[in-house]
């Protein structure tokens, strides 16, 4: 199991469309993946989960990821995070 620790700065956090481009990538992967903001963790491949977890712009999140794909799947996240969620996996685009 591997894990990065992220600052979001998007403006809307992990609301909306970034949630949903965030578990769109996170479902592209074999590997189990969670996100966790302070105490609480959830499945990075469920849309109102992550949501509920209420990442806002300037907070600090951690991904675990355990599985084959484990380190491909932390790079495409904080990508896609660090990009501000303009730079998105082809096989997500669709």
């Amino acid at each position: 199991m591997k894990e990065i620790e992220i600052v979001v700065k998007n403006e809307t956090g992990l609301h909306s469309r970034p949630a949903d481009l965030f578990v769109r990538t996170a479902k592209l992967f074999k590997s189990d993946i969670t996100v966790s903001k302070g105490e609480k963790s959830v499945n990075a491949k469920t849309i109102l989960k992550v949501i509920l977890l209420n990442v806002s712009q300037d907070d600090t999140i951690k991904i675990s990821a355990d599985g084959e794909d484990e380190d491909v799947v932390l790079s495409e996240l904080r990508t896609l995070i660090e990009s501000d969620f303009t730079e998105v996996n082809e096989a997500v685009r669709i």
